[in-house]
């Protein structure tokens, strides 16, 4: 027997430590030579660009916006800055920017990795570039050298960056770095540098105070500024003290947590209240500016101090004239009630092209300060001035209602939601003119109900006013809505009605040009056809009947073609009868405005206590100044879009006829019913009441009503009333022109009068004559 090769097993590969630490060691021994290779590039590379860029230490070029007619309104960069040196710093001061915008200062050189790893990771974790990790000398070289450079975050960008800052720590001190910082810093409101900001925010150039060291900065106050940078236009206590307030807290618990300052100081810094200085004031196209910065940072990316030094020229839509018009109207205070205890009445209004969107002129407020709150922009109950959004808009843009469509005017309830008229009277019917025309609140909830709230929201968000799902309810006809709608949102909207149904974005700039000339903006205009050229028009129609005599914006007629619609919202507080906003938004065939008047907190002692008339008023006197040089034009029927047929003529000739004759009685039919037969004809039904048994007769009180009509196809409803009742009541309604009132009384006395309706468009009459 032959025995079996034995099979040896492979061989394991032995783990050689010594080939592991080779291949490590080369490992990091590269990725150390490369590190040291790039940071010498860094090194070198910085140097190279600080000496050819040292020009740039200086103040930048200033940017310009120029008005629609491409003359300059502004030069954006006004040079608010005035250097500090570092011993005129409070150290508190100090302390706050460095806890805030860099801890590692004093350590790192002019780079901190840690940092740039943790904005990496978390870059990488979102998929872009959303951590910036900049030390404070990075941010320095930014502002000094990298502003013309766009804001998008490069790793070509980063290594410049990081390139001028690590030759900055080479050339300076820390406290020399810091030093630049701190003057050059943007701050908002036009203030560079921490001594300008400090001056500009609280009143006091003098971070230390003044010999006796009273009147210094607060810790509440260098919080503020410390908190300022991050975003300028936002986190300055003028422009938005709230998002302020909330940035102070945050590097008040920075500062804490760093061991910098106690808990027993930061909440005494957190409960400080912010009073803006006394010499803040109005300035010319204030507001028009501040929105034009707002949108021009929006559409480049550019930040506002970026905006503001580097020569940019930006092309605006504002018409100076109309501008200075508008806010010397808001500086009479004849055009506004008196102000309350705390609060001024306060106001704002926008003018828009309605042809191409263009923002004509916009004021903020009466009191409007540099970044500021512009009022034109925060939402606002609109009330009734939303009717045409959300009721009759809509409604026409069905095919089914028209201008002269009847409308119900009743007092009634939808489910839980029982709406009033302002006067608690009620007509029982009215057409939509007159309904648009006296505001009223019934119609326009029960015309809303009708079509549907699918039909109106989707309206709404047409013209640029998605409502919340919370808003699907009958009260958004009566403009009562979970967020409200902006002077400007508004604005737009009723724009398309001017514009044949055609809505234009609203904007303020047109172009930007970089200080080579060349374009780095330009507005697209992209009008969209939102509705049916026939509604555009009857929905002007119905407004120019709110700015006739008897309508609720008659205040607001000019010489010159004007549509519009008022709107009052009510206080909502309790045994408070007066109310929280008051608007009027309307267009001549030239521009379109939204005015609206409010205080900012409504209660028992701030609330308007004047009626929408005086939005009207202001719309007027605006409006009719500005388009003075502007010849008067009307508003025009498209083409394609029928002529509207009114209502028939009413009935003139209504006569009423009173017949008392006996009649035989005829047997019972089989119904029980008696029918008489005079002269040998049957004359109908009569009542069984109206038997006199004892003489087998039956006494027949017959009204005759008949009259005429030049047109077919219509229907008569009939009313009457008797004396000592107090309204008329509907009797009959009928095709013929001629009717029998058998059930009248004798010795009674009787009124009627008749109301002609054409079907086909719901339209009726006036009413006829009275026939007695």
């Amino acid at each position: 027997m032959t025995a079996s090769k034995k099979t040896s097993p492979p061989k394991k590969k032995v783990f050689n430590k010594k080939m592991f630490f080779i291949w490590s060691f080369i490992t990091c021994a590269l990725g150390i030579f490369f590190a040291m290779a790039v940071y010498l590039v860094v090194i070198l590379n910085g140097e190279k660009m600080l000496k050819a860029n040292a020009d740039q230490m200086d103040m930048d070029e200033a940017s310009v916006i120029y008005d629609i007619n491409n003359n300059e309104v502004s030069k954006l960069y006004k040079e608010n800055r005035e250097s500090v040196s570092l011993d005129e710093v409070p150290e508190r001061l100090k302390q706050a920017f460095i806890a805030t915008e860099d801890k590692r200062f004093n350590s790192h050189d002019g780079v901190d990795f840690y940092s740039i790893g943790r904005a990496l990771v978390k870059d990488i974790i979102q998929g872009s570039a959303v951590e910036g990790g900049s030390t404070i000398t990075q941010q320095l070289a930014k502002n000094m050298f990298l502003s013309h450079i766009s804001t998008e975050k490069t790793l070509f960008r980063k290594a410049k960056e990081a390139s001028f800052a690590v030759a900055l720590e080479n050339n300076y001190s820390k406290d020399e770095i810091l030093e630049m910082y701190l003057n050059r810093i943007f701050f908002g409101n036009g203030a560079y540098g921490v001594k300008a900001a400090a001056a500009r925010y609280f009143g006091k150039p003098e971070l230390k105070g003044d010999a006796d060291g009273k009147n210094g900065l607060t810790l509440g106050e260098m919080a503020f500024l410390a908190g300022i940078p991050k975003a300028p236009s936002k986190f300055n206590p003028i422009s938005n003290i709230e998002l302020a307030m909330e940035r102070k807290a945050v590097v008040l618990k920075l500062m804490f947590d760093q061991g910098l300052i106690t808990e027993e100081e930061k909440n005494a810094a957190n409960a400080e209240l912010y009073t803006p200085p006394s010499d803040v004031k109005n300035q010319a196209y204030l507001t028009y500016i501040d929105y034009v910065m707002e949108e021009a940072q929006e559409v480049t990316g550019l930040t506002e101090d970026e905006l503001n030094r580097n020569g940019y020229k930006i092309y605006t839509t504002l018409n100076t004239e109309a501008q200075t018009i508008m806010e010397t109207t808001f500086k009479n205070r004849k055009f506004f009630q008196k102000d309350g205890p705390e609060q001024i009445a306060q106001g704002s209004m926008v003018i828009l092209n309605h042809k191409d969107g263009g923002i004509v002129a916009m004021i903020g407020g009466r009191d409007y300060v540099p970044k500021g709150l512009n009022r034109a922009t925060v939402p606002r109950q609109p009330g009734s001035a939303f009717k045409p959004i959300s009721v009759y808009g809509p409604a026409l843009e069905t095919g089914d209602w028209n201008p002269y469509s009847m409308l119900k005017d009743e007092k009634m309830s939808f489910g839980s939601y029982s709406p009033r008229n302002y006067n608690n009277k009620y007509l029982g019917e009215v057409s939509m003119y007159e309904a648009v025309k006296l505001s009223i609140n019934l119609s326009a909830v029960w015309l809303l109900n009708e079509i549907g709230l699918k039909k109106s929201m989707q309206f709404s968000a047409n013209l640029g006013m998605p409502l919340k799902s919370a808003d699907r309810n009958l009260t958004i006809a009566l403009g009562g809505l979970t967020e409200g709608v902006t002077p400007l949102q508004m604005a737009q909207a009723y724009g398309a009605f001017a514009n044949g149904g055609k809505l234009n974005k609203a904007h303020a700039v047109v172009k930007i040009l970089n200080y080579e000339d060349e374009k780095i903006y330009s507005f697209k205009p992209d009008a969209k056809q939102v509705m049916s050229e026939e509604t555009a028009y009857y929905m002007t129609l119905l407004l120019q009947k709110v700015t006739a005599a008897g309508g609720t914006g008659a205040k607001a007629a000019m010489k010159r073609p004007v549509a519009g619609k008022t709107g009052t919202t009510q206080s909502g507080l309790k045994g408070v009868s007066g109310n929280r906003d008051i608007w009027f938004v309307g267009y001549t065939p030239e521009w379109t405005a939204s005015v609206w008047m409010g205080f900012d907190k409504t209660d028992k002692k701030h609330n308007i206590t004047v009626g929408s008339g005086s939005t009207a008023l202001i719309f007027k006197e605006v409006m009719s100044k500005a388009l003075a040089k502007v010849k008067v034009t009307a508003f025009t029927k498209p083409k394609g879009v029928a002529e509207l047929k009114g209502p028939p003529e009413a009935v003139k000739d209504l006569t009423a006829v009173y017949l008392d004759e006996n009649m035989d009685i005829v047997e019972p039919n089989e119904d029980g019913d008696i029918e008489t037969e005079p002269d040998g004809e049957t004359d109908g039904l009569l009542d069984l009441d109206l038997l006199d048994t004892e003489k087998d007769t039956v006494i027949s009180r017959v009204v005759n009503l008949y009259w005429s009509t030049n047109e077919e196809d219509l229907e008569f409803s009939v009313y009457r009333k008797k004396t000592g009742e107090a309204e008329f009541v509907l009797i009959t309604e009928t095709a013929a022109t001629s009717i029998n009132d058998t059930s009248v009384e004798g010795g009674a006395t009787y009124e009627y009068y008749v109301i002609a309706r054409r079907v086909e468009a719901n339209l009726i009459s006036e009413k006829s004559n009275v026939a007695k």
